[in-house]
């Protein structure tokens, strides 16, 4: 009898005597998981006990978020089923990204994005160049002269669009890039709280903690007040959630330290 073994949102599976019988590792939300059956070169959708419940017939399957999940058909065109394989929202937009609190974003055949809600009805006017999921209540989105800024759930423009990168709210502060290719964060008034002085950052904030890096590509971890938790020093860093963060020295070998720098 087969068994998994679990990881952090992720399994594989193996034999009785230990042996891997499902190569790879699948990652489980909502109780199933998207799997490529090599054989037609199709997706679909496997419980944790291995057994594929949704054939595989999609050209792409994304993620289960809210009980539904995107798949891409034969035509190219991205549409949702449900947990049955159901298709509740019909396969008609050139893109489409999972549900996050009820909306999920989609592109038209004219190449604008908006937002559906779960039923399949435009809930936001395809009308932006580009856009991302709504977090915290806002989500980023792309005007015409290719500046971001913010709208809400209604669909109104609450931050204007001036920024030449916008990424996703977190911890409150979003990532902005500014017109000398400096990065900083604002919040949800649209005010720089960060100064953009960063060469680059991630996107999101972690335990109230962000990486950074400096001029000399140097990264290192500031809060979400701008100060510097940890110095400008590594060649590469990844915060963890488990109040550590893994770094990396100019000779490739990598450590672990607290995020706060003790």
């Amino acid at each position: 009898m087969a068994k998994h073994i679990k990881f952090p949102g992720q399994y594989c599976f193996i034999d009785e005597s230990g042996k891997v019988i499902i190569p790879g590792t699948f990652v489980f939300n909502e109780g199933l998981a998207a799997v490529l059956d090599k054989n037609n070169n199709k997706w679909g959708f496997i419980d944790e006990t291995g057994k594929v419940v949704i054939p595989c017939q999609w050209r792409y399957a994304g993620d289960f978020s809210e009980r539904l999940a995107v798949v891409k058909d034969e035509q190219g065109k991205f549409g949702f089923i449900d947990k049955t394989g159901k298709v509740v929202i019909s396969c008609q937009w050139n893109w489409a990204l999972w549900f996050i609190n009820g909306l999920a974003f989609v592109q038209n055949e004219h190449d604008k994005f908006g937002f559906i809600d779960k039923t399949g009805k435009v809930v936001i006017p395809c009308q932006w160049k580009s856009a991302d999921s709504f977090f915290e209540g806002l989500a980023p989105v792309q005007d015409e002269h290719d500046k971001w800024g913010f709208i809400d759930t209604t669909g109104k423009l609450v931050i204007p669009c001036r920024w030449k990168e916008a990424a996703r709210f977190s911890n409150g502060l979003a990532l902005v890039k500014d017109e000398q290719n400096k990065y900083g964060f604002i919040n949800k008034k649209g005010e720089l709280v960060i100064p953009c002085q960063w060469k680059v950052a991630h996107t999101c904030f972690s335990e109230g903690l962000v990486g950074v890096a400096d001029e000399q590509g140097k990264w290192g971890i500031i809060d979400t007040t701008g100060k510097v938790v940890v110095p400008c020093q590594w060649e590469d860093i990844e915060l963890l959630r488990d109040g550590t963060a893994r770094v990396e020295n100019e000779r490739g070998e990598c450590f672990y330290i607290k995020k706060k720098g003790r």
